[in-house]
Protein backbone atom coordinates (compact mmCIF):
# COMPACT_ATOMS: atom_id res chain seq x y z
CA UNK A 1 0.00 0.00 0.00
CA UNK A 2 2.39 2.42 -1.36
CA UNK A 3 1.85 6.49 -1.88
CA UNK A 4 2.75 7.73 -5.49
CA UNK A 5 5.28 10.58 -6.09
CA UNK A 6 3.00 13.64 -7.55
CA UNK A 7 5.23 16.98 -8.24
CA UNK A 8 4.13 20.29 -7.25
CA UNK A 9 2.16 22.39 -9.99
CA UNK A 10 5.35 24.44 -11.72
CA UNK A 11 5.58 27.83 -10.13
CA UNK A 12 7.02 29.31 -12.92
CA UNK A 13 4.52 28.68 -15.52
CA UNK A 14 1.80 29.64 -13.12
CA UNK A 15 3.77 32.81 -13.24
CA UNK A 16 4.29 33.06 -16.63
CA UNK A 17 0.71 31.99 -17.82
CA UNK A 18 -0.95 34.43 -15.20
CA UNK A 19 1.10 37.07 -17.12
CA UNK A 20 0.10 36.32 -20.44
CA UNK A 21 -3.39 36.27 -19.35
CA UNK A 22 -2.85 39.93 -17.90
CA UNK A 23 -1.71 41.05 -20.93
CA UNK A 24 -4.42 39.16 -23.84
CA UNK A 25 -6.41 41.92 -25.09
CA UNK A 26 -9.16 42.08 -22.45
CA UNK A 27 -10.03 43.32 -19.04
CA UNK A 28 -8.01 41.42 -16.68
CA UNK A 29 -10.07 38.78 -14.89
CA UNK A 30 -13.27 38.93 -17.77
CA UNK A 31 -12.42 35.63 -18.70
CA UNK A 32 -13.26 34.40 -15.14
CA UNK A 33 -13.08 30.87 -14.22
CA UNK A 34 -11.47 30.14 -17.98
CA UNK A 35 -8.44 31.79 -16.65
CA UNK A 36 -7.87 29.96 -13.76
CA UNK A 37 -8.37 27.04 -15.52
CA UNK A 38 -5.78 27.75 -18.12
CA UNK A 39 -2.91 29.06 -15.61
CA UNK A 40 -3.98 25.81 -13.49
CA UNK A 41 -3.44 23.76 -16.64
CA UNK A 42 0.45 25.72 -17.33
CA UNK A 43 1.13 24.54 -13.38
CA UNK A 44 0.14 21.04 -14.03
CA UNK A 45 2.05 21.10 -18.01
CA UNK A 46 4.78 22.85 -16.34
CA UNK A 47 4.85 25.25 -19.43
CA UNK A 48 3.29 28.53 -20.34
CA UNK A 49 1.39 27.32 -23.01
CA UNK A 50 -0.97 24.24 -22.26
CA UNK A 51 -2.60 21.80 -24.70
CA UNK A 52 -4.91 19.91 -24.22
CA UNK A 53 -5.04 18.34 -27.71
CA UNK A 54 -4.93 14.16 -25.98
CA UNK A 55 -7.99 13.92 -24.45
CA UNK A 56 -9.10 10.25 -22.73
CA UNK A 57 -12.12 9.18 -21.02
CA UNK A 58 -11.70 6.38 -19.20
CA UNK A 59 -14.56 3.90 -18.28
CA UNK A 60 -14.29 1.55 -15.42
CA UNK A 61 -17.18 -0.80 -15.25
CA UNK A 62 -17.77 -3.09 -12.04
CA UNK A 63 -20.37 -4.85 -10.31
CA UNK A 64 -21.60 -4.69 -6.68
CA UNK A 65 -22.77 -7.23 -4.30
CA UNK A 66 -24.74 -4.44 -2.05
CA UNK A 67 -27.29 -4.77 -5.05
CA UNK A 68 -28.32 -7.86 -3.07
CA UNK A 69 -30.32 -5.28 -0.37
CA UNK A 70 -32.53 -3.98 -3.11
CA UNK A 71 -30.46 -0.50 -3.71
CA UNK A 72 -31.15 0.34 -7.11
CA UNK A 73 -33.62 0.68 -9.95
CA UNK A 74 -32.15 -1.59 -12.23
CA UNK A 75 -30.69 -5.68 -12.13
CA UNK A 76 -26.95 -6.17 -12.35
CA UNK A 77 -27.24 -7.27 -15.28
CA UNK A 78 -27.02 -3.77 -16.94
CA UNK A 79 -23.41 -3.50 -15.76
CA UNK A 80 -22.43 -6.10 -18.37
CA UNK A 81 -25.02 -5.27 -20.73
CA UNK A 82 -23.91 -1.36 -21.08
CA UNK A 83 -20.24 -2.62 -21.43
CA UNK A 84 -21.33 -4.12 -24.62
CA UNK A 85 -23.18 -0.87 -25.74
CA UNK A 86 -19.81 1.36 -24.74
CA UNK A 87 -17.43 -1.16 -26.90
CA UNK A 88 -20.23 -1.17 -29.41
CA UNK A 89 -20.31 2.90 -29.43
CA UNK A 90 -24.24 3.43 -28.88
CA UNK A 91 -24.03 4.94 -25.44
CA UNK A 92 -24.06 8.60 -24.24
CA UNK A 93 -20.44 8.84 -23.43
CA UNK A 94 -19.38 7.44 -27.17
CA UNK A 95 -21.52 10.40 -28.74
CA UNK A 96 -20.32 13.04 -26.17
CA UNK A 97 -16.18 11.84 -26.31
CA UNK A 98 -16.89 12.19 -30.40
CA UNK A 99 -18.39 15.73 -29.70
CA UNK A 100 -15.62 16.69 -27.82
CA UNK A 101 -12.90 14.96 -29.87
CA UNK A 102 -12.02 12.52 -26.86
CA UNK A 103 -10.77 8.98 -27.14
CA UNK A 104 -12.79 6.56 -25.20
CA UNK A 105 -11.17 3.18 -23.18
CA UNK A 106 -13.47 0.72 -21.67
CA UNK A 107 -12.01 -1.17 -18.88
CA UNK A 108 -13.30 -4.18 -16.72
CA UNK A 109 -12.60 -3.46 -13.27
CA UNK A 110 -14.92 -6.67 -12.08
CA UNK A 111 -18.04 -7.00 -14.35
CA UNK A 112 -19.81 -10.10 -12.22
CA UNK A 113 -21.94 -11.68 -15.62
CA UNK A 114 -20.69 -12.18 -19.39
CA UNK A 115 -20.14 -9.63 -21.57
CA UNK A 116 -22.45 -9.89 -24.06
CA UNK A 117 -20.98 -9.98 -27.98
CA UNK A 118 -17.38 -9.01 -29.16
CA UNK A 119 -15.28 -7.16 -26.73
CA UNK A 120 -12.29 -6.34 -28.88
CA UNK A 121 -10.88 -3.16 -27.55
CA UNK A 122 -12.06 -4.11 -23.75
CA UNK A 123 -9.30 -3.88 -21.12
CA UNK A 124 -9.00 -6.23 -18.47
CA UNK A 125 -8.17 -5.49 -15.20
CA UNK A 126 -10.51 -7.28 -13.10
CA UNK A 127 -10.50 -7.92 -9.51
CA UNK A 128 -13.13 -10.09 -9.16
CA UNK A 129 -16.65 -11.01 -10.23
CA UNK A 130 -18.33 -7.86 -8.42
CA UNK A 131 -17.77 -7.42 -4.75
CA UNK A 132 -19.13 -8.95 -1.81
CA UNK A 133 -22.13 -7.51 -0.25
CA UNK A 134 -20.82 -4.75 2.49
CA UNK A 135 -23.78 -4.60 4.38
CA UNK A 136 -22.41 -8.84 5.93
CA UNK A 137 -18.34 -7.89 5.67
CA UNK A 138 -16.04 -6.18 3.52
CA UNK A 139 -16.56 -5.49 0.15
CA UNK A 140 -13.29 -6.49 -0.94
CA UNK A 141 -10.04 -7.96 0.66
CA UNK A 142 -6.98 -5.29 1.57
CA UNK A 143 -5.00 -6.99 -1.33
CA UNK A 144 -7.66 -6.20 -4.09
CA UNK A 145 -8.18 -2.95 -2.63
CA UNK A 146 -4.44 -2.16 -3.33
CA UNK A 147 -4.44 -4.24 -6.50
CA UNK A 148 -7.50 -1.80 -7.89
CA UNK A 149 -6.05 1.37 -6.99
CA UNK A 150 -2.43 -0.21 -8.49
CA UNK A 151 -3.98 -0.89 -11.86
CA UNK A 152 -5.32 2.16 -12.14
CA UNK A 153 -1.71 3.62 -11.96
CA UNK A 154 -0.54 1.63 -14.39
CA UNK A 155 -3.27 2.52 -17.06
CA UNK A 156 -2.61 6.08 -16.05
CA UNK A 157 0.84 5.34 -16.65
CA UNK A 158 -0.02 3.76 -20.23
CA UNK A 159 -1.90 6.88 -21.84
CA UNK A 160 1.13 8.86 -20.61
CA UNK A 161 2.97 6.76 -23.19
CA UNK A 162 0.20 7.58 -25.05
CA UNK A 163 0.56 11.49 -24.81
CA UNK A 164 -2.41 11.91 -23.28
CA UNK A 165 -2.87 15.57 -21.48
CA UNK A 166 -6.38 15.63 -19.98
CA UNK A 167 -7.86 12.62 -18.85
CA UNK A 168 -11.55 12.13 -17.67
CA UNK A 169 -12.68 9.02 -15.23
CA UNK A 170 -16.07 7.79 -16.22
CA UNK A 171 -17.77 4.70 -14.67
CA UNK A 172 -20.59 2.04 -14.99
CA UNK A 173 -21.95 -0.45 -12.32
CA UNK A 174 -25.37 -1.04 -10.86
CA UNK A 175 -25.10 -0.18 -7.03
CA UNK A 176 -22.32 1.82 -7.13
CA UNK A 177 -23.89 5.39 -5.92
CA UNK A 178 -24.47 3.07 -2.88
CA UNK A 179 -20.79 2.65 -2.39
CA UNK A 180 -20.07 6.24 -3.98
CA UNK A 181 -22.16 7.41 -0.68
CA UNK A 182 -20.34 5.17 1.75
CA UNK A 183 -17.20 6.55 1.10
CA UNK A 184 -18.63 10.42 1.11
CA UNK A 185 -20.14 9.32 4.50
CA UNK A 186 -16.81 8.08 5.89
CA UNK A 187 -14.60 10.37 4.43
CA UNK A 188 -16.59 13.91 4.85
CA UNK A 189 -17.52 12.82 8.26
CA UNK A 190 -21.94 13.77 7.03
CA UNK A 191 -24.59 11.45 8.15
CA UNK A 192 -25.54 9.07 5.49
CA UNK A 193 -28.81 10.90 4.91
CA UNK A 194 -27.29 13.48 3.64
CA UNK A 195 -25.08 11.38 1.17
CA UNK A 196 -27.57 9.35 -0.20
CA UNK A 197 -29.39 9.79 -3.36
CA UNK A 198 -32.07 8.60 -5.61
CA UNK A 199 -28.93 7.31 -7.85
CA UNK A 200 -30.59 5.97 -11.22
CA UNK A 201 -34.03 6.85 -9.84
CA UNK A 202 -35.44 4.37 -6.82
CA UNK A 203 -38.52 5.24 -5.16
CA UNK A 204 -38.84 6.63 -1.46
CA UNK A 205 -39.00 3.06 -0.64
CA UNK A 206 -35.62 2.13 -2.83
CA UNK A 207 -33.90 5.16 -0.75
CA UNK A 208 -35.22 3.94 2.51
CA UNK A 209 -33.20 0.56 1.56
CA UNK A 210 -30.01 2.24 0.18
CA UNK A 211 -29.78 4.32 3.98
CA UNK A 212 -30.32 1.18 5.58
CA UNK A 213 -27.69 -0.69 3.59
CA UNK A 214 -25.12 1.99 3.87
CA UNK A 215 -25.73 2.27 7.66
CA UNK A 216 -25.40 -1.37 8.28
CA UNK A 217 -22.18 -1.29 6.27
CA UNK A 218 -20.43 1.13 7.74
CA UNK A 219 -21.58 -0.13 11.38
CA UNK A 220 -20.36 -3.49 10.00
CA UNK A 221 -17.06 -2.77 8.82
CA UNK A 222 -16.23 0.17 10.54
CA UNK A 223 -14.05 2.15 8.00
CA UNK A 224 -11.58 5.07 9.15
CA UNK A 225 -11.52 7.49 7.03
CA UNK A 226 -7.30 7.73 8.02
CA UNK A 227 -7.17 4.68 6.62
CA UNK A 228 -7.81 4.79 2.48
CA UNK A 229 -7.53 1.94 1.59
CA UNK A 230 -9.51 0.13 4.47
CA UNK A 231 -12.56 2.19 3.35
CA UNK A 232 -12.18 1.22 -0.14
CA UNK A 233 -12.09 -2.31 0.93
CA UNK A 234 -15.03 -1.85 3.46
CA UNK A 235 -17.75 -0.29 1.35
CA UNK A 236 -16.02 0.59 -2.32
CA UNK A 237 -16.15 -0.70 -5.48
CA UNK A 238 -13.06 -2.46 -8.02
CA UNK A 239 -14.05 0.52 -10.13
CA UNK A 240 -13.86 3.08 -7.42
CA UNK A 241 -10.35 2.18 -6.65
CA UNK A 242 -9.09 1.87 -10.09
CA UNK A 243 -10.49 5.52 -10.57
CA UNK A 244 -8.61 6.77 -7.05
CA UNK A 245 -5.62 5.13 -8.95
CA UNK A 246 -5.88 6.34 -12.08
CA UNK A 247 -6.29 9.76 -11.05
CA UNK A 248 -2.96 9.21 -8.76
CA UNK A 249 -0.73 7.77 -11.61
CA UNK A 250 -2.02 10.53 -14.08
CA UNK A 251 -1.19 13.41 -11.54
CA UNK A 252 2.33 11.40 -11.40
CA UNK A 253 2.97 12.36 -15.39
CA UNK A 254 1.47 15.66 -14.81
CA UNK A 255 -1.95 14.67 -16.72
CA UNK A 256 -4.58 17.09 -15.45
CA UNK A 257 -8.26 15.42 -14.30
CA UNK A 258 -11.89 16.08 -15.06
CA UNK A 259 -13.81 14.59 -12.35
CA UNK A 260 -17.01 13.08 -13.64
CA UNK A 261 -19.98 12.63 -11.00
CA UNK A 262 -20.26 11.05 -7.94
CA UNK A 263 -18.83 7.60 -8.08
CA UNK A 264 -15.55 9.87 -9.76
CA UNK A 265 -15.71 12.34 -7.07
CA UNK A 266 -15.76 9.79 -4.21
CA UNK A 267 -13.03 8.02 -5.69
CA UNK A 268 -11.03 11.37 -5.96
CA UNK A 269 -12.00 11.70 -1.93
CA UNK A 270 -9.85 8.23 -1.24
CA UNK A 271 -7.11 9.49 -3.70
CA UNK A 272 -6.73 12.60 -1.90
CA UNK A 273 -6.13 11.35 1.21
CA UNK A 274 -3.49 8.99 -0.33
CA UNK A 275 -2.16 12.00 -1.50
CA UNK A 276 -3.59 15.65 -0.67
CA UNK A 277 -1.52 17.49 -3.58
CA UNK A 278 -3.33 15.47 -6.19
CA UNK A 279 -6.38 17.47 -5.99
CA UNK A 280 -4.20 20.46 -7.62
CA UNK A 281 -4.39 18.48 -10.97
CA UNK A 282 -8.42 18.27 -10.22
CA UNK A 283 -10.68 20.32 -12.15
CA UNK A 284 -14.29 19.76 -11.48
CA UNK A 285 -16.24 19.18 -14.43
CA UNK A 286 -20.19 19.63 -13.20
CA UNK A 287 -22.14 18.92 -9.93
CA UNK A 288 -25.00 16.21 -10.29
CA UNK A 289 -28.44 16.04 -8.79
CA UNK A 290 -27.10 13.31 -6.41
CA UNK A 291 -27.14 15.62 -2.89
CA UNK A 292 -23.67 13.74 -1.85
CA UNK A 293 -21.93 14.78 -4.75
CA UNK A 294 -21.74 18.26 -3.62
CA UNK A 295 -20.60 17.87 -0.64
CA UNK A 296 -18.01 15.37 -1.82
CA UNK A 297 -16.73 18.85 -3.98
CA UNK A 298 -16.99 21.06 -0.90
CA UNK A 299 -15.38 18.43 0.67
CA UNK A 300 -12.30 18.51 -1.89
CA UNK A 301 -11.96 22.31 -2.44
CA UNK A 302 -13.35 21.95 -5.89
CA UNK A 303 -16.10 24.57 -7.51
CA UNK A 304 -17.90 22.39 -10.84
CA UNK A 305 -17.53 24.21 -14.03
CA UNK A 306 -20.89 22.76 -15.20
CA UNK A 307 -24.31 22.37 -13.50
CA UNK A 308 -26.68 20.62 -15.88
CA UNK A 309 -28.85 18.45 -12.96
CA UNK A 310 -27.49 15.56 -14.91
CA UNK A 311 -27.44 11.68 -13.26
CA UNK A 312 -25.94 9.56 -15.86
CA UNK A 313 -22.64 8.86 -15.05
CA UNK A 314 -19.95 7.31 -17.36
CA UNK A 315 -17.80 10.00 -17.58
CA UNK A 316 -21.00 12.44 -19.96
CA UNK A 317 -20.69 15.59 -17.37
CA UNK A 318 -16.39 15.51 -17.53
CA UNK A 319 -16.90 15.09 -21.15
CA UNK A 320 -18.89 17.90 -21.57
CA UNK A 321 -16.44 20.26 -19.45
CA UNK A 322 -13.66 19.43 -21.48
CA UNK A 323 -14.99 21.35 -24.04
CA UNK A 324 -15.34 24.21 -21.92
CA UNK A 325 -11.36 23.16 -20.73
CA UNK A 326 -10.39 23.36 -24.45
CA UNK A 327 -11.91 26.61 -25.26
CA UNK A 328 -9.67 28.00 -21.88
CA UNK A 329 -6.67 26.78 -23.48
CA UNK A 330 -7.25 27.73 -26.90
CA UNK A 331 -8.80 31.86 -25.58
CA UNK A 332 -4.77 31.62 -23.51
CA UNK A 333 -2.81 30.56 -26.19
CA UNK A 334 -5.35 32.26 -29.04
CA UNK A 335 -5.96 35.53 -28.30
CA UNK A 336 -3.11 38.53 -29.21
CA UNK A 337 -1.93 40.65 -26.51
CA UNK A 338 -2.33 44.40 -26.36
CA UNK A 339 1.00 44.93 -28.20
CA UNK A 340 0.79 42.30 -30.90
CA UNK A 341 -2.42 43.82 -31.40
CA UNK A 342 -1.78 47.36 -31.10
CA UNK A 343 -4.46 47.78 -28.89
CA UNK A 344 -3.92 50.61 -25.81
CA UNK A 345 -4.57 48.56 -22.23
CA UNK A 346 -5.73 50.72 -19.34
CA UNK A 347 -2.28 51.59 -18.42
CA UNK A 348 -1.09 52.79 -21.28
Amino acid sequence: MNSVAIPALDAAAIEAATARQDSLTKPQGSLGRLEEVAIQLAGIQATARPNVDAKWIVVAAADHGVTAQGVSAFPAEVTPQMVANFLGGGAAINVLAKTVGAEVMIVDCGVAGEIPGPTAGLVNRSQGRGTADFTTGPAMSLEQADEAIDSGRQVAGDLATMGAQLIAPGEMGIGNSTSAAAITAVMTGRDVTTVAGRGTGIDDEGLSRKIDAITRGVAKNQPSADDPWGVLSAVGGFEIGFIAGLMLGAASHRIAIVLDGYIATSAALLASQIEPIVTAYMIAGHRSVEPGHGIALEHLGLRPLLELDMRLGEGSGAALAMSVIAAAVNLHNGMATFAEASVSDRDS
